[in-house]
């Protein structure tokens, strides 16, 4: 398959088997993401993988968008390793950099048959604190992955795509 069909037939999974990734296919997502390019190479992301049941009522207890999955992805970014806008320390490329990540992740993911769900829907500051990691570390996205269940599959929107006219623009 090539890319633009791998883009096409990929969507938001929220209904997923209990059945584990095999260890070779996580591998292989979370290679992706470390092939991932970031801001000056920096590199600023850490990925949590997060399996079993008590890190997985860890997870429902910061979001209801885990859909069943067997295997959590935390994905945030270091910052004391992120790349800052000079002369504008408070603006940083980590949520730009993690996006990335996460892009790389779900396309490999959905190439090796997994689905996922690109969720921002959590307690953010309180999902740090309950998975207990350092303070320099800021998630920016959960991604569930697994094997589709019965409801798992796209919605009866997803392929309501607008025009191209309608969301690039030429300037010249």
């Amino acid at each position: 398959m090539d890319f633009l069909e791998l883009a096409e037939k990929r969507y938001s999974c929220r209904s997923f088997l209990d059945k584990l990734v095999a260890k070779e296919d996580l591998e292989k997502i979370l290679e992706a993401g470390r092939l991932a390019p970031t801001a000056r190479n920096s590199q600023p992301q850490k990925i949590y993988v997060l399996e079993g049941e008590e890190l997985l009522k860890k997870v429902d207890s910061f979001t209801r968008c885990r859909y069943n999955a067997p295997v959590v992805l935390a994905i945030g970014f270091d910052y004391d390793v992120v790349f800052n806008i000079p002369g504008k320390e408070d603006r940083n490329f980590g949520e730009i950099d993690n996006s990335i990540v996460v892009t790389h992740m779900i396309l490999e993911a959905e190439n090796l048959g997994i689905q996922s769900c690109w969720v921002g829907a959590f307690a953010h500051g309180e999902a740090e604190k309950i998975l207990g990691l350092p303070e320099n570390i800021e998630l920016t996205a959960i991604l569930p992955i697994g094997y589709a269940a019965e409801g798992g599959k796209p919605s009866e929107r997803h392929n309501d795509r607008k025009a191209l006219e309608d969301t690039v623009v030429y300037l010249k």
